[in-house]
């Protein structure tokens, strides 16, 4: 078995609130556009969150069989459509050979709430067969590989928002490690659900002061923030060993280069507030990649929004490069654009790590209006900035103590 081989990107797809392609995503990214929006996909007016980062113009029959769409959540024409393009863009043709691995939070909770609700109701006659196996995380993977023809493994990681980034280190992991030549890997969140976003709500983290201005809703880092924007979309990515895609001449984005997790055993959903777990993962994604954290030029970060997670966040970048250094290091916080797709969250982080490499550009935290004394990083405010980008560090944090970093290299 062939040890510490390179983990390259060959091919990139994305579902966003931007719209469906990687072109559009990449597009909002460089303008700096906000894709949130006056919640629509749910009609209940005694939410107090009415926000949300809803894929535009999503037709589920667009990406599968008009009659399977009955059958499963909205997570999965999603993911096909953006595991799809991410096929394509890579040139695979020896489908058997691919394995899958996805993170999700969700997966087709969405699904399972919008059936049960019927069961539980005077139309108990329209429960779908469908409703147990599709509601379930593990047919994310599944729905993929059959759509695809894909015979290699076909796992799901659902580790709350940090379920795509683990999903993209594992399958990094195993190709490196000679257990793969390739994988299919990245993230989905289809769940913007009156349950979901009632139970959000009462647990305080969903924004709730911007109703009436969507766009300024997401504000990671700002003094006036309240809450995260739930958001849905996929991002996927097409990963090989550097000899398999070099031998066949497929273009190259990048390279996953190192990824490290950690947990606080602290607390099922608040974060221990000295931020020494986080900037262990960080360290431990830069050690696996036998880099020092000067070596970066850019740093992902997960910047939900929400008051608590962005000051301990903002305490890790700190530890993690020192205070003095930290302030100097451009950071981007691209859910103040997207919102929050939970589980799918750091596969998008890794996608726009991508647009730097590649375009020298590092997209912006907007809604940056009013400093945070506790908030004092450089986040890229409000604009984007030309940069020459070799290292991106993408920073997860989620429920359940995790924390989860992949660190990236430019294609050379």
């Amino acid at each position: 078995m062939a040890e510490s081989r390179r983990v390259v990107i060959t091919g990139i797809g994305a579902v966003s609130p931007f719209g469906i392609g990687v072109k559009n995503y990449f597009l909002g990214l460089k303008e700096g556009r906000s894709g949130t929006r006056r919640l629509s996909l749910v009609d209940d007016p005694d939410l107090e969150s009415r926000v949300a980062g809803e894929v535009p113009d999503f037709n589920p029959a667009d990406h599968m069989d008009s009659a399977d769409t009955k059958r499963v959540p909205r997570l999965i024409p999603m993911a096909v459509a953006a595991a799809r393009e991410a096929l394509g863009d890579s040139g695979v043709e020896l489908r058997r050979e691919v394995s899958v691995i996805v993170g999700t939070g969700g997966g087709g909770i969405e699904f399972a709430e919008r059936q049960y609700e019927h069961y539980f109701s005077a139309s108990r006659r329209h429960l779908t067969p469908y409703a147990v196996s599709s509601s379930f995380v593990g047919m994310l993977s599944s729905e993929i590989s059959i759509a695809l023809g894909f015979n290699g493994a076909s796992h799901v990681i659902s580790t709350g928002c940090t379920s795509s980034t683990d999903a993209i280190g594992y399958a990094y992991r195993m190709i490196r490690a000679g257990m793969e030549e390739r994988v299919l890997t990245g993230g989905a969140e289809a769940c913007i659900t009156r349950g979901i976003l009632a139970g959000f709500g009462r647990m305080k983290v969903a924004s709730t002061r911007y109703n009436d201005t969507p766009e300024k809703a997401s504000r990671p880092f700002d003094a006036e923030r309240d809450g995260f924007v739930l958001s849905e979309g996929a991002w996927m990515l097409m990963l090989e060993s550097e000899e398999t895609a070099r031998r066949r001449g497929a273009k190259i984005y990048g390279e996953v280069a190192g990824y490290g997790s950690t947990c606080e055993a602290y607390n099922r959903v608040a974060v221990k507030e000295d931020g020494v777990e986080p900037a262990r993962a960080m360290r431990r994604a830069l050690e696996d990649a036998g880099l020092e954290a000067d070596a970066l030029q850019c740093v992902s970060l997960h910047g939900t929004g929400t008051r608590m997670n962005d000051a301990v966040e903002t305490r890790a970048v700190k530890l993690l490069f020192g205070s003095r250094m930290a302030r100097h290091v451009p950071t981007t916080a691209l859910k103040s654009m997207i919102g929050h797709p939970q589980g799918a969250c750091g596969a998008a982080g890794v996608l726009a790590g991508v647009f730097s490499m590649n375009e020298g550009f590092i997209p912006p935290t907007i809604n940056y209006e009013n400093p945070d004394p506790e908030c004092d990083l450089d986040y890229t405010p409000n604009k984007g900035v030309p940069r020459d980008v070799e290292h991106v560090l993408c920073n997860t944090i989620a429920f359940g103590s995790k924390n989860s970093a992949l660190l990236l290299r430019r294609a050379k």
